[in-house]
């Protein structure tokens, strides 16, 4: 096993502790078994090494960081592998990008079940459904989500200065207070129109912005082609036919769809169609939204469908409509938040009581003013007043 802990000693060495994700204080590393998913590029990995490096602080001989498509897996399985390591002293194994290994649940049930003084981490694809692999984890396993950076930690992250997070109830009361504090720091319109092009993932750090809408295509293609192939069996021609259908609501979200003219152009049934926006809805590729009073079910047709955040909309599309920017912006933050949004009969989302209405500076009250509750989510202003608040502080949720 000595080639796993040379790679884990290699990748240790090459993380810093100058950021660290907010996850990394909401989640109870103690449990006996948890799961980190995410988009890719979220930062899984280097939040799991910088936990061992700068938190966990245990004996090289105790800890051990693996990822599933690691060639010691060619020729060996999880369970000799975590077997061989827990009697050799280990009982902390990370196990990263396990949606690629075959018949990951089973394996990492007969861990769990096996080796009661292991503690196992694992990430894996927002795709993967973990409670519903082979094995029946649910009793077993607690789920975390790390999504992209919010517009705050894209702040902390570029060096513009340190800020704090706040609820969805001190932003909605204590706005101004807020905005005070963070304007004596920085100026946030230029740098919220730059997170809005390419500052959702920490990629932006490793090369020029005009590189980014590069990058996150490769990783479109990935995610449909390799993440989606591991967990749903896609074929390379239903990943063409995704990329596809993906490519067309990315030239027009906020996407009204029409499910039978969908599965005319891409010659696919309905029933298809339905699954499709689901698998990339799960992929963190799209966002799709219900009409008030409207449960979610798989093959119910969304009333809007977005795509999940504004990078994939610079990326896919040379000069995406501003007003579809802000408002893929905020339902990315609330939906991020894990905050129920859904689309009301007046107003463009209604979330904890509250009707939002999304614009620019101009925009009025005239589509909510009769709703109990409404705020106008501006854009291009520093400062809000009354029920008017600035667009980018909803960037400062998480």
């Amino acid at each position: 096993m000595e080639v796993l802990f040379t790679y884990h000693d290699s990748l240790l060495q090459q993380v810093k502790d100058s950021f660290f994700r907010y996850m990394m204080e909401k989640i109870k590393w103690n449990q006996r078994m948890l799961a980190i998913k995410g988009p890719r590029g979220s930062g899984k990995t280097t939040l799991m090494l910088q936990y061992i490096r700068y938190r966990l602080n245990k004996p090289r001989e105790q800890v051990l960081y693996v990822t599933a498509d690691h060639y010691w897996f060619y020729t060996h399985n999880l369970v000799e592998t975590a077997d061989e390591f827990y009697k050799n002293g280990g009982r902390y194994l990370f196990i990263d990008e396990v949606h690629k290994y075959p018949h990951w649940s089973r394996e990492l049930k007969n861990i769990y079940d096996g080796f009661p003084e292991l503690r196992i981490v694992f990430s894996s694809s927002s795709a993967l459904d973990i409670y519903r692999g082979e094995a029946d984890l649910s009793r077993r396993v607690i789920t975390y989500e790390l999504p992209g950076l919010s517009f705050r930690e894209f702040l902390v992250l570029g060096g513009y200065g340190n800020f704090y997070s706040n609820s969805w109830e001190q932003l909605i009361n204590d706005q101004h207070e807020i905005t005070g504090t963070i304007l004596k720091q920085i100026q946030p319109l230029p740098l919220f129109k730059k997170y809005l092009r390419y500052g959702y993932l920490p990629v932006f750090q490793e090369g020029p912005p005009e590189e980014v809408p590069i990058r996150l295509s490769q990783t479109i293609s990935t995610v449909i082609e390799t993440d989606l192939g591991y967990i749903q069996d896609y074929t390379s021609g239903t990943a063409f036919k995704v990329k596809k259908l993906l490519g067309v609501l990315a030239e027009s979200v906020p996407f009204k769809p029409n499910i039978a003219a969908l599965a005319r152009k891409l010659d696919v049934s309905r029933e298809s169609v339905y699954t499709w926006f689901t698998h990339l809805q799960n992929a963190r590729l799209l966002n799709l939204l219900s009409a008030e009073g409207k449960g979610v079910a798989l093959l119910q047709k969304p009333e809007k469908v977005y795509l999940e955040n504004t990078n994939l909309a610079f990326a896919l599309k040379a000069t995406p409509d501003m007003g579809a920017i802000r408002e893929t912006f905020l339902l990315n933050q609330l939906a991020n938040l894990k905050m129920e949004v859904v689309l009301p009969t007046s107003g463009d989302f209604l979330t904890a009581g509250m009707h939002i209405e999304v614009g620019g500076k101009g925009k009025t009250a005239k589509q909510v003013k009769k709703q109990e509750a409404y705020i106008i989510a501006a854009d291009d202003i520093e400062m809000g007043f009354g029920n008017k608040i600035p667009l980018w502080l909803f960037g400062f949720l998480y």
